[in-house]
């Protein structure tokens, strides 16, 4: 299935558990998300999360399989350089990635996701 992604970023791998990507006020989930004030909207982190997840993967082939929790601690604004720092652990035949955003501010959300082999249930 073929995944249609609201960001633009290009994320950049740092480590072996962390991207980077460089947050541009030319996003266009910016245009009309609080004009006067903008916030990046935290399904972008999430999303982030899943593109630094898929990148960082144990494995070839994993997908999403579900959202297990997101927590959104501190605004990411227009300029900041988001850092996203993973960890994983097997869960049967299921991969389980618990995702730490941090901007130069500090902690910015930690995301919970649940992935599999493409294809399996």
């Amino acid at each position: 299935m073929k995944t249609v992604s609201p960001v633009i970023g290009q994320l950049q791998v740092v480590s072996g558990d962390t991207v980077r990507v460089p947050i541009s006020p030319d996003e266009p989930v910016f245009a009309g998300h609080y004009p006067d004030s903008p916030i990046f909207p935290g399904m972008c982190l999430v999303e982030y999360a899943r593109l630094g997840a898929l990148l960082l993967a144990p494995e070839a082939g994993l997908e999403l399989a579900a959202l297990e929790s997101a927590r959104f601690r501190a605004p990411v604004l227009p300029g900041d350089e988001l850092t996203i720092t993973v960890s994983w652990r097997r869960d049967g035949q299921r991969w389980r990635c618990s995702a730490h955003a941090s901007t130069g501010r500090g902690a910015v959300a930690t995301v919970r996701l649940r992935l599999r082999v493409g294809g399996t249930a």
